[in-house]
């Protein structure tokens, strides 16, 4: 997804310099699998999320971007906490440095298809944690 109006403007002003970034992320389960996307420029598989816009609440946040991303509208069930530090701290593949500061979200998605955001996502899959030896 092209950069937000703000964001563009900020980085007309830094440049690729470090922005730290308010974010939101959907957590969304099926029992005990997780709904996992691979991110087209990246090639990584994440959790659905992404920014927060200018005077946009973070809920509200969580369900434009699954609907963006995913084609249908989550049920927002709660906020499960927030989540910073070097995991979330990167460098895009345009060059641009960003730390972003996210609020994760259970959501629940509608039974029925999704349909994906092409240019941002390359597919989804749900996945389960690995056990950890005892």
């Amino acid at each position: 997804m092209p950069a937000s109006p703000y964001v563009r403007a900020m980085r007309e002003k830094i440049g690729h310099d470090l922005l730290i970034l308010p974010g939101v992320t959907a957590v969304i389960r099926d029992g005990d699998r997780f709904l996992l996307a691979r991110q087209r420029d990246t090639a990584r598989w994440s959790l659905v999320g992404g920014g927060v816009e200018l005077d946009e609440q973070p809920r509200d946040a969580v369900i434009r971007e699954v609907a963006e991303e995913l084609g249908v509208v989550p049920e927002v069930v709660r906020v499960i906490g927030a989540y910073g530090g070097p995991e979330l701290h990167s460098v895009l593949p345009n060059g641009d440095e960003v730390a972003y500061v996210t609020t994760a979200y259970e959501c629940r998605l509608p039974r029925g298809p999704m349909v994906l955001e092409q240019e941002e996502l390359h597919k989804v899959a749900w996945f389960t944690r690995p056990r950890s030896a005892s």
